[in-house]
């Protein structure tokens, strides 16, 4: 039987929701088990990625719609009621009749045969009151923000905290909103201008963000934009990129990328580099080297030099042997929730014990500078506590590192640290601190 895109977006759920998957990770997967083409494809990836965006706002409509609200719900049943509700509610293209009968055959063939009346009422009471549907209660809430962005209430409750509800709310807002693709131009290769000419030829809608080469794309896939297979550009985040960009790499130099997997920072300074120098890429994980490896091939690189090891194991024979020491440390990962949606459902408990390791990596790469070498702080979270806590007290504890104040592209960050935010910058929420060593 002919897997549909429904079907599909199902079990890239139940893989997120069962087994701790990543989004894109379970998307990929489906797409290539059920061998679905470009559409169905784009279809079941909106969906599996727009539940997972918007679950607790589904959820709301479903507890309000069912009689005995949401207790007693299998969650798989619930992943399918998720998927009516989320297209009924934000896919306008999809008619509401298709919604709910898609629906009712999914619950069917999933094996929930005797719930598919329970599916078919919820839906159509969604459906018949789609222009006025109940508000949700408590506007001005942290647990009004909560339900309508579908933010775990621990991290709304923090945001309003250390900001004020507008920030907050526009925060949200930004997680889910299509996060949209961003890349650099690989200039080993081609120029920005050739590359941008390629583009409009190839009628892919672009926008330029400010760096030299970094281009945000309107649509397309990564794989079918001009000039993949050859190696003319590579994904990365505009606030990635900065991070690269305010330590300026130069030829010849001696670079340390200690947590570089999947290897955008490395590629970045190696590009800067003109490919002249030394790189050593490194990450805890074997098997995400090989991401490295084959990135800098495609690319053309031939500086860099993997290595598996943990960030915070000592090592005397590279004392002070670096002129760049990047440290992209673990963290929470908040600051990408717009691209990975299952970030969002992480317990505030599970990050309470980050900070400690950051400052433990910190603390040992420091050791690998040289004097008057950089040392590069960063993160892609935008919690003080990860940020500018671990950046400050490793500052205070030693001496002989400085902060170094830069400016590049409208941001002014006078004291060497600066957080993006997605509805403030248009990037991915992303810390950077910037430090030299004195002596």
């Amino acid at each position: 039987m002919e897997t549909t895109a429904r079907q599909a977006a199902l079990a890239a759920l139940e893989r997120c929701r069962r087994d701790g998957a990543w989004s894109g990770a379970s998307i990929d997967n489906v797409i290539k088990k059920y061998s679905l083409d470009r559409r169905d494809a784009a279809l079941a990836s909106r969906l599996c990625l727009g539940v997972l965006q918007n679950s607790r706002f589904c959820d709301f409509y479903i507890d309000l719609y069912r009689d005995k609200g949401g207790a007693g719900l299998e969650p798989k049943l619930r992943d399918i009621l998720r998927l009516g509700v989320y297209q009924l509610l934000f896919l306008d293209k999809i008619p509401a009749r298709a919604a709910v009968s898609e629906s009712v055959a999914l619950s069917r063939a999933a094996g929930f045969g005797r719930a598919s009346g329970l599916v078919n009422a919820v839906l159509r009471k969604v459906s018949d009151n789609i222009g006025s549907l109940p508000d949700i209660p408590g506007k001005g809430s942290a647990e009004y923000l909560s339900i309508k962005y579908s933010h775990p209430l621990w991290l709304v409750k923090r945001i309003i905290s250390e900001h004020d509800y507008s920030f907050a709310e526009a925060f949200f807002a930004a997680n889910n909103s299509p996060p949209g693709l961003t890349i650099q131009v690989n200039k080993l290769k081609v120029s920005p201008d050739a590359y941008r000419r390629a583009l409009i030829r190839a009628e892919i809608p672009f926008t330029d963000t400010g760096l030299s080469g970094c281009l945000r794309i309107e649509r397309g896939v990564v794989a079918a934009l001009p000039g993949f297979e050859e190696g003319l550009f590579y994904v990365q985040d505009k606030a990635a990129r900065t991070a690269v960009e305010i330590a300026a790499p130069r030829a010849g130099m001696k670079v340390l990328d200690a947590c570089a997997a999947p290897g955008g920072k490395s590629f970045a300074a190696a590009i800067a580099m003109v490919n002249k120098g030394e790189i050593l890429s490194c990450d805890i994980h074997e098997k995400k080297l090989s991401l490295i490896r084959s990135g800098a091939k495609r690319l053309g690189i031939d500086i860099i030099e993997t290595m598996a090891r943990d960030a915070r194991q000592p090592d005397s024979s590279r004392k002070g042997a670096f002129d760049l020491v990047i440290a992209d440390v673990p963290c929470s990962g908040l600051g990408v929730i717009g691209k990975k949606p299952e970030i969002r459902n992480k317990k505030e408990s599970e990050i309470s014990a980050l900070p400690r390791i950051q400052r433990q990596i910190l603390d040992n790469l420091s050791t690998f500078v040289k004097p008057g070498g950089l040392l590069l702080y960063s993160t892609c979270t935008v919690l003080p506590s990860e940020n500018e806590e671990v950046a400050e007290g490793f500052l205070r504890d030693n001496p002989g590192f400085e902060p170094v104040g830069f400016s590049l592209g409208g941001i002014c960050a006078a004291q060497g640290m600066y957080t993006f935010w997605p509805h403030l910058d248009g990037t991915d929420g992303f810390f950077i601190a910037e430090m030299k060593r004195k002596y």
